[in-house]
């Protein structure tokens, strides 16, 4: 090697400024080594369904050819009602109940009851609207009711009290009969915090085992969407009559369920904190800015944990204590939007199929949505599972989420942010009753 050679190698090497502009404006263009990036979910599910209704619409005959994708699609989600009930209500009484001490008792009894207590409210708000605004009132033509599978039973509170504790367990489940299944998780939630050490160890390992598993399924069956919906809407629309009408209902669709959340979210929660907390309502939701914006967009309570518990614990000045057990038991059991949503969703349909749901069906539905809310996990899309655990539940068509799904995204985003935010208030009122003194304090 020549003396220039050693020179030219051991000196470094800078690049050329053309090269480096040259590469910088490469780093916009897509190469042969540069993958594409995915398209994100929530679009492929929007050209879903657009494509669904414009294909229903235009081409009737669609439907001989996609009903059988449409069913393998809702089955496939109808597959996952029990496990996903189940597991994850089961996984979440258990957390709850677990533990000792009166200290833990308290706060546990106290934050559960604040939690069902926000539900209640934003379910009996959604409830409310949603037959003032009737956004599905006369949205489709007499031809789509034949399409109901069965008849909506009228059921009295016998049947219902009655259907609770079921006589088999076995069967319970392989019925797809969601009421029993809720007690029974319920039941087995509670119990295994009281069993010997060593079983429950292995009973939650169970239950957490089959509540991640399930979750992956959930998961990966989600990633089929968009053929899926494609094929539910454009089965729907080939044969709904009145097109414009139903347009019309799921723009009042999406409006009631905003509405419903922006009434949790800047009147019943802030009330609730001024009222019973005595503290400043509209200083907590500017702390909570951050983490209402990344729930926002990235849709998933458990995304936004980490921000959620260093707004609470360090902007509002809850001990770290009740931060860690309430804000991280909120991300899974309190859904503030997703009951409201879900409960809306299901009166909604049953306005569309032309169903008058009684008093008792509507708290029935009042009721099932606040359960599957504590059991939904806080992931995007996760309540267009459980709605068909609702629909199921006062004999509703499951395939009536076809209608809904398409919208989902952007509700999705929204009742996130709520879901984020009550678990956010819940934790201030469980602070000021256990005597603490916060920056927000009027």
């Amino acid at each position: 090697m020549t003396i220039y050679a050693k020179i030219r190698f051991s000196l470094p090497r800078k690049k050329p400024p053309a090269l480096e502009k040259s590469r910088t404006l490469a780093t916009f263009v897509r190469t042969k080594d540069t993958p594409m990036k995915k398209i994100p979910l929530y679009l492929q599910i929007l050209a879903a369904l657009i494509l669904g209704m414009a294909a229903g619409c235009l081409w009737p005959g669609i439907a001989g050819y996609v009903d059988w994708i449409a069913t393998l699609f809702m089955n496939a989600l109808g597959l996952l009602i029990v496990p996903i009930i189940f597991f994850s209500i089961s996984t979440s009484v258990a957390r709850i109940s677990g533990g000792g001490g009166e200290t833990f008792r308290r706060i546990g009894g106290k934050t559960l009851g604040w939690y069902l207590l926000t539900m209640a409210i934003a379910v009996a708000t959604g409830v409310g609207l949603v037959f003032l605004i009737r956004p599905g009132a006369g949205a489709v033509a007499g031809a789509a009711l034949q399409e109901i599978p069965d008849p909506v039973t009228h059921t009295d509170v016998k049947d219902i009290v009655t259907g609770f504790i079921p006589s088999n367990f076995i069967a319970a489940l392989g019925r797809n009969n969601t009421i029993p299944v809720i007690f029974l998780a319920l039941v087995v939630g509670f119990f295994v915090t009281r069993i010997s050490e060593e079983s429950q160890a292995s009973m939650l390992r169970f239950l957490q085992a089959g509540y991640e598993l399930t979750m992956k399924v959930t998961g990966w069956i989600l990633q089929f969407a968009p053929l899926g919906i494609f094929a539910v809407v454009a089965v729907q629309f080939a044969k709904i009559g009145d097109v414009w009408g139903m347009l019309k209902g799921m723009l009042l669709y999406v409006l009631t369920v905003a509405a419903g959340l922006a009434v949790q979210t800047f009147v019943s929660l802030p009330l609730l904190l001024r009222v019973v907390g005595r503290v400043r309502p509209w200083k907590h939701f500017l702390n909570m800015s951050v983490p209402m914006v990344t729930a926002f967009s990235t849709a998933s309570s458990g995304a936004t944990l980490p921000f959620t518990m260093e707004a609470v614990r360090k902007k509002d000045g809850v001990s770290e204590g009740i931060t860690q057990f309430v804000v991280s038991l909120g991300a899974t059991v309190n859904m503030n939007g997703a009951a409201l949503l879900e409960c809306v969703a299901v009166i909604f349909i049953a306005q569309v199929y032309g169903v008058q749901l009684t008093l008792l069906q509507t708290l029935l539905v009042s009721l099932v949505s606040i359960l599957c809310a504590i059991g939904s996990a806080g992931i995007p899309m996760s309540a267009m599972v459980m709605m068909a655990i609702i629909l199921s539940a006062v004999g509703l068509p499951v395939e009536g989420i076809g209608l809904v799904i398409g919208v989902d995204r952007i509700l999705d985003m929204l009742r996130t942010a709520v879901n984020v935010f009550g678990d956010t208030c819940v934790a201030v009122l469980v602070a000021k009753s256990e005597g603490e003194r916060l920056p927000i304090d009027r």
